[in-house]
């Protein structure tokens, strides 16, 4: 077909921090879907765009330093850009992203790129950071020493992206020079020679760029990638072409960083000029304060203080506006359908179930909404910088930081993200610690046991509130008790040397708007999305485990035996005493329609269970229905506040004097009392303690099959649970225990 009829794709590379994603999204608009690439977790971002009549399918690149890949992540990419992934083709183009103002290294990546001989468009982004720095480049100079197009841009602020259209449309059209190859004459001819013995062995030729990069492994990463398909030869071919290029002087793999910034440095010579800046830069300045070990750290503090501070009190009013929402459903529902087994189902399982997660989007979309600002304008890498020395202590370096961090929203993404960990038992630690971080899926239990029984206690005129400070101090033990779980590993089954930290910050700049959108309605939609799949699907199984067998025979027979015990003591006592008075109360009770359906819920199935494993839970505080709640909350964490309106039957009371679905569980929890006592069962020891166990415990059967995925092994997931499950019980038993000493 045609390339002026068909659709052209067109991959966009970059180091990280160049401003990639921001114009993918400027070129894609909403035109865009993410996915997984095949056969591995890593993420595929892929827009459409048109322009002069030619339509085009983007493929934003995991963001990278060199093609020359040492890890999952980066064989993505030149997977991709050798058309080696079944479900793309080949790129028709390429859009190589760089840095304006730090061109010596992005030009290293530049030149990898050039080599694959595809029609290549070079765009120079965040040119106005450039030009504040003293740099002035001369495009039109640079793109004739390159050979293709080269474009200046403001991403962010969508300058230049018509150009860049315009320039994709023109190299697609055109013919694609050959280049020289950056190399020495005698490297050139030992990748030749390799083609050659390759070619014979296998009768098929294979990509030069491949040919050159088996050469240049020598960490052994791509013949382990390529088992199978390499002859058995090769390994000695490779051996002698080493040996003979470092008798030339070309020692393998230090030729490819003299040749490429060789290069580099010819390529610039004149292209690119420098004026005199009085002073020191603005952004070294503001780094010497933001980087320092002890100021640089209280500033992260209260940043994140400050952050936790806005989700907990600006998303309060949108929450109540999907409250009011979700309850004005449900008594819709009720009062137009007869009562039953089906209103139960509509009102309780499936309203009450998912419209107690809904709630919480608001939440979860304003957490995003700071992460995405302050990675966007650079300051999460100065996070990671901060982090490394802490990180040291425990065994890892900074490079676990951003996949620890990620794991806040979700450990899925976190653990995916430990991909670019070279180190095989720095990868597998982080990994084994990511499910510690509190994810977003926490936060609704999170919000709803600190609102109902956290005092509102204030300090400093309501700028330190009591429930925010429990509310990241719930944040701040996943770091505490994975820094401490990481020291346990990397000393005892994963002992290794730490290895070195090197990144790069990047220059602050104003966060994309788009992006910051963008990122908060993506983890939105996947809230939104889990909640009308899985927790649905949970809610649906937890309301039928409560509400059947429904054995009216047992359950009238229970209550029986009950009420006859009640009026057995109450013919003991004196009349008119305060225990006759309380005896006749609980007799009351024991009549009530709401004791009719509580006996029918002890009966159920999930009941059943629940009263089977109290005597485990009980030493925490917890009654059955507590520990119904927590089983039924395994295969995802946040069914455990939709599980709990199902058994506290918040969504049979619909009385609009009592508020919303959340406030209405709030209470429901508050008068929820020991059936043999008459305790109240939520007390803030108790529900202290139930919060430390949701912030330790691996409750998400989907992260324990990534790790599986991840690790090629059940063993490390089991562990993990195991681990996880035993830290969560002993931290809730020892929270609740403390909590009770200290008479709180």
């Amino acid at each position: 077909m045609d390339v002026t009829t068909r659709q052209l794709t067109v991959a966009l590379v970059g180091n990280p921090n160049t401003g990639k994603s921001t114009l993918f999204t400027a070129l894609a608009g909403v035109r865009q879907r993410v996915g997984n690439y095949p056969g591995v977790t890593v993420e595929k971002k892929l827009g459409r765009m048109e322009c002069l009549g030619r339509r085009f399918r983007l493929v934003d690149l995991p963001g990278t330093y060199s093609l020359a890949p040492r890890s999952p992540d980066e064989m993505v990419a030149v997977d991709v850009l050798l058309g080696r992934v079944p479900d793309l083709s080949a790129p028709d183009a390429v859009l190589c992203i760089v840095d304006a103002s730090n061109l010596e290294r992005n030009l290293y990546l530049v030149s990898q790129v050039l080599e694959l001989g595809l029609p290549t468009v070079v765009v120079l982004n965040m040119i106005d950071l450039a030009r504040q720095r003293g740099l002035t480049i001369d495009a039109a100079r640079l793109s004739e020493r390159l050979g293709v197009p080269v474009v200046e841009v403001q991403a962010n602020r969508r300058i230049g992206i018509e150009r860049v259209r315009e320039a994709l449309v023109r190299v697609v059209q055109g013919t694609v020079e050959p280049r020289g190859s950056p190399f020495p004459p005698a490297f050139v001819r030992e990748v030749s020679w390799l083609e050659q013995q390759l070619a014979s062995a296998n009768g098929a030729s294979w990509p030069r760029y491949l040919v050159e990069r088996l050469l240049l492994d020598t960490s052994g990463y791509l013949q382990r990638h390529f088992r199978g398909a390499l002859p058995a030869e090769c390994e000695a071919w490779l051996a002698q072409a080493r040996q003979r290029l470092q008798g030339e002087g070309c020692g393998v793999p230090a030729v490819e960083a003299v040749a490429r910034y060789g290069w580099v440095g010819r390529v610039l010579d004149g292209t690119v000029t420098r004026t005199a800046q009085a002073g020191t830069p603005l952004t070294d300045r503001i780094d010497h304060w933001l980087t320092h070990r002890v100021i640089g750290t209280l500033f992260l503090v209260v940043v994140m203080i400050l952050v936790f501070q806005a989700v907990f009190t600006v998303a309060e009013v949108p929450m109540q506006w999907v409250d009011a929402g979700v309850g004005w459903l449900g008594g819709l529902v009720e009062e137009a359908m007869p009562a039953g087994a089906l209103r139960s189902l509509l009102v309780q399982g499936v309203i009450g179930g998912v419209g107690a997660v809904v709630v919480f989007v608001p939440q979860i979309m304003m957490l995003f909404f700071f992460l995405a600002i302050l990675e966007d304008c650079g300051y999460l890498a100065r996070a990671a910088y901060l982090m490394d020395k802490l990180m040291v202590r425990v065994g890892l370096s900074g490079k676990s930081f951003i996949p620890l961090l990620s794991s806040f929203a979700c450990a899925i993404p976190g653990i995916m993200a430990a991909r670019v960990i070279e180190n095989r038992r720095d990868r597998l630690t982080t990994i084994l610690v990511a499910p510690l971080m509190s994810c977003s899926a926490r936060l609704p239990l999170y919000v709803v046991l600190i609102e109902a029984f956290v005092p509102k206690r204030a300090w400093l005129g309501n700028l330190l509130q009591l429930q925010v400070l429990v509310f990241v101090g719930l944040y701040a033990l996943g770091i505490v008790v994975a820094a401490g779980v990481a020291l346990v590993l990397k000393r005892t089954l994963l002992r290794g040397p730490t290895p070195p930290f090197v990144m790069e910050l990047p220059s602050y700049k104003w966060p994309s708007a788009a992006i910051v959108l963008q990122r908060m309605v993506e983890r939105a939609w996947a809230f939104v999305r889990r909640a009308g799949t899985l927790i649905l699907a949970v809610s649906i199984l937890v309301w039928a485990a409560l509400y059947y067998p429904r054995d009216e025979a047992a359950v009238q027979a229970a209550l029986e035996a009950q009420r006859a015990q009640v009026r057995a003591r109450l013919a003991a006592v004196a009349s008119g005493s305060t225990e006759a008075v309380d005896l006749a109360e609980q007799l009351a009770e024991l009549e009530s329609p709401e004791a009719v359906e509580g006996e029918f819920r002890r009966q159920s199935l999930l009941g059943r269970a629940g009263r089977w494993i109290e005597p485990v839970v009980r030493p925490l505080g917890w009654d059955w229905r507590v520990g119904c709640a927590v089983i039924a909350s395994f295969p995802a964490r946040e069914v455990v506040v939709a599980t709990m309106g199902v058994l506290y039957n918040v969504g049979e009371q619909l009385d609009v004097e009592e508020g919303s679905d959340r406030l209405r569980l709030q209470r429901a929890l508050r008068v929820a009392r020991w059936q043999q006592d008459d305790r109240p069962v939520f007390t803030l020891p108790m529900s202290l303690g139930l919060l430390v166990f949701f912030a330790l415990c691996a409750q998400c059967a989907s992260t324990l099959i990534i790790i599986r995925r991840e690790t090629q092994s059940w063993g490390w997931p089991l562990f993990t649970f195991g681990y996880m499950t035993a830290l969560a019980y002993l931290g809730a038993w020892m929270t609740y225990r403390v909590a009770l000493g200290f008479g709180l």
